[in-house]
């Protein structure tokens, strides 16, 4: 996530010390993750549900993993993505296992990792300057951020950047807030616009052989039911799970996301 408002996510608790300690560490933990993008073949209708035929030639990433490393104790639920693109849109679809699917916040740019919540980084230029995020909660509420370099060198949250034509959908497998009964989990599907990023980097529309450093969170927090209702655990700190581990308590280390290739051939 980024830091607090007014800025965010899981680097709340990782202070510089702490970074500089943990990062000269990092020859010790695996490399980042790889994925190859193919190129969607059909339309994708955004619904959340990931049935597309789109999305049957799109592999899915490996399991999530502890943010620090896969030494870590293994998530609780599973979290996994496939991906897809075409000449308009880069797509991101997750499917996120969970007993009891719950969120609060409604209002766009929300801190929404005070939910739980699914986030998108993606470095398009691959050197760790001007990279964008996105976090989405199942209310389907998002918020949209852009970072020129991370908060660890002194960058800051430019929260006012938004992603015209951007599509998102969330599906419930179970009942959004009841906790009368017992969920499967929820799943997402982003489509975001090539033409998206332009108000902030100078980001072209992808070609085959292109690669991105991209990289997926997913905060968990632990709750109770009270009074019909879902509630955090008091004093529980958040679980913090990833597609390519990090190294460190702090996804804003984009030399730690994984690389995406985009693949096939442009009509």
């Amino acid at each position: 996530g980024s830091q607090p408002a007014p800025q965010a996510g899981s680097f709340r608790r990782c202070i510089l010390r702490a970074s500089i300690v943990c990062l000269l560490a990092w020859p010790a933990l695996a490399q980042p993750k790889h994925y190859t993008c193919p190129r969607a073949t059909s339309p994708i209708r955004i619904d959340g549900r990931l049935d597309d035929a789109a999305w049957r030639i799109a592999p899915w990433t490996d399991d999530f993993v502890d943010i620090q490393d896969p030494g870590h104790p293994r998530p609780r639920f599973r979290t996994r993505v496939k991906m897809l693109w075409d000449d308009e849109y880069f797509y991101v679809g997750a499917e996120l296992a969970e007993p009891h699917v719950w969120a609060t916040l409604t209002k766009h740019d929300s801190v929404i990792f005070h939910d739980n919540d699914f986030e998108v980084f993606l470095n398009p230029s691959g050197d760790g300057r001007n990279y964008f995020e996105f976090e989405i909660n199942a209310l389907n509420t998002g918020w949209d951020l852009f970072l020129p370099k991370p908060y660890r060198e002194g960058g800051s949250a430019d929260n006012s950047w938004e992603i015209p034509g951007l599509r998102t959908a969330v599906h419930v497998n179970g009942t959004l807030n009841d906790p009368r009964d017992r969920d499967r989990g929820w799943s997402v599907e982003m489509a975001f616009p090539w033409t998206a990023f332009a108000s902030r980097a100078p980001v072209k529309r992808a070609a085959a052989g292109d690669q991105w450093r991209v990289n997926f969170s997913r905060v968990e927090w632990r709750s109770n039911i009270e009074g019909g209702k879902y509630v955090k655990a008091p004093r529980m700190p958040e679980d913090n799970w990833v597609w390519s581990p990090q190294g460190l308590i702090n996804m804003h280390v984009p030399e730690r996301w994984g690389y995406v290739e985009f693949a096939g051939t442009r009509n």
